[in-house]
């Protein structure tokens, strides 16, 4: 459930970069070196808090568990969902992203570019999120099959959190797209 949460969180996430997109706003933050690295820096700031979090909590919940205990409560559903929000609209690349996708697309003498810059984003947004929800679903399996299996289950919660923690270091030494 949180796999799903998740995917459709970053899916919103992904819906406020169309937003700004097709108003202009990620085109001003793009083009500012300040609002980009704030944006930037923030997004990775979260991201290695996530990962490092995601870590300790497997270490934490594998001691547990080898001591006798119960598993750790899954995060829920609503947390798995705001935590998907954050990460993907606070991820500027997505914002590049959509500034160099969707114009090639958009045909100004159809009028109504905000508009065109809003469908496309939408479905391209949808698309994304349909495919993290067949991820979402793949990855439960898995985790259903490792479920008796506490260090496999820790190792593969490590290197999502490991996961978590380079791609927050690589947001933040990430360059400004050229636009």
């Amino acid at each position: 459930a949180e796999g799903i949460a998740s995917s459709f969180g970053t899916g919103l996430g992904g819906m406020v970069h169309v937003l700004a997109g097709s108003l202009g706003v990620s085109a001003l933050v793009l083009a500012s070196a300040e609002l980009f690295t704030a944006l930037k820096l923030i997004g990775a700031a979260y991201l290695v808090w996530l990962g490092f979090r995601t870590f300790q909590s497997a270490r934490r919940e594998a001691r547990t568990m080898l001591e006798g205990g119960a598993a750790a409560p899954a995060v829920g559903a609503g947390r798995a969902f705001r935590e998907g929000v954050l990460v993907e609209a606070l991820n500027p690349k997505t914002a590049a992203f959509f500034l160099a996708f969707i114009p090639q697309f958009v045909s100004l003498s159809a009028g109504h570019v905000a508009l065109q810059f809003m469908a496309l984003g939408f479905v391209s947004v949808t698309l994304n999120t349909l495919a993290d929800v067949v991820v979402a679903f793949a990855a439960s399996r898995i985790r259903e099959g490792a479920a008796g299996r506490t260090s496999v289950i820790r190792r593969l919660r490590e290197a999502s959190g490991g996961a978590m923690i380079a791609l927050g270091i690589g947001l933040a030494i990430a360059k400004r797209p050229a636009l």
